[in-house]
């Protein structure tokens, strides 16, 4: 015969692991495109690279736009990794990633699915973190008090 409080604690800690996996999952998910976003994308901007200057440039925004761009991208690739600026950083970067869509497909002419597929994640992380959002009002209006 089975003993219900073994059986219900059972069942419990395998309701409990799908949340683990998916938090796990998010921090992995985070952590890889903070990076990214850090590194191969605001990096070559903010040190000038000629390729970034260039679409800049076709643009007609020149490189005040492109430092504006990596200063940006630098600060949510770091919001990313922070428990309580991930849902918003991911929702800012859901705008960013429809504006370089535009870009890709307006100047570029090439690489349109790297935004799309950057901001698919950028918004899983989002979604998936959306609780933060609350944590980052309850601390705003604590500071304001």
């Amino acid at each position: 015969m089975s003993d219900p409080v073994s059986t219900a604690q059972a069942g419990s800690t395998d309701a409990a692991r799908p949340r683990r996996w998916v938090h796990i999952a998010l921090w992995i998910l985070q952590v890889l495109t903070g990076l990214f976003f850090i590194f191969a994308s605001a990096l070559p901007k903010l040190a000038g690279s000629s390729y970034a200057l260039d679409i800049f440039e076709r643009m007609g925004a020149g490189p005040g736009l492109m430092y504006t761009v990596g200063v940006l991208e630098l600060a949510g690739g770091i919001a990313l990794m922070v428990p309580v600026l991930a849902a918003l950083a991911g929702i800012c970067f859901v705008g960013l990633m429809i504006g370089a869509f535009v870009v890709q497909v307006a100047y570029i002419g090439e690489n349109q699915a790297t935004p799309v597929i950057l901001g698919v994640i950028v918004g899983t992380i989002a979604w998936g973190r959306r609780r933060s959002l609350v944590d980052l009002a309850r601390l705003l209006r604590g500071a304001r008090s």
